[in-house]
């Protein structure tokens, strides 16, 4: 594994942990991109997420043996997440400081590079090396 790679790995571990601990300190925040069609208590998934990225985001730093099975899964959670973040665009939602239709727009093209990153770091996106003839 390339040392940018094991770096990246470890600081957007790094990030899921705080991220997740940050559920439980600013549970209304993450309440604002819960989509209002979601069947699950807004409490219940602001929290429960919380806990997957304070996991995944441990098992990204503790265990570089399974890193790709683990950026795979955060890749996942990255997606699974992003119909909240379309909700709180969508919805009008004001949180963290996306307080304008065109901060929510914006913060829409930043998820696609974190899906990017986990699977990156996890080794799944490298150069084809080509035979020379």
């Amino acid at each position: 594994m390339v040392v940018a790679q094991h770096v990246a790995r470890v600081l957007l571990g790094l990030a899921l942990v705080l991220a997740g601990v940050l559920h439980f300190v600013l549970v209304e925040e993450f309440r604002a991109q819960v989509p209002s069609w979601f069947p699950l208590d807004e409490d219940l998934t602001v929290l429960g997420s919380g806990v997957v990225e304070i996991v995944l985001g441990v098992a990204l730093v503790v265990l570089p043996s399974h890193r790709r099975v683990v950026s795979l899964l955060v890749a996942a959670l990255f997606v699974a997440v992003f119909p909240g973040n379309v909700a709180q665009y969508v919805e009008g939602a004001d949180a963290f400081g996306l307080d304008t239709d065109r901060a929510r727009l914006v913060r829409l093209f930043f998820q696609p590079l974190l899906v990017l990153w986990a699977l990156w770091a996890g080794g799944w996106l490298r150069r084809r090396r080509t035979r020379e003839s």
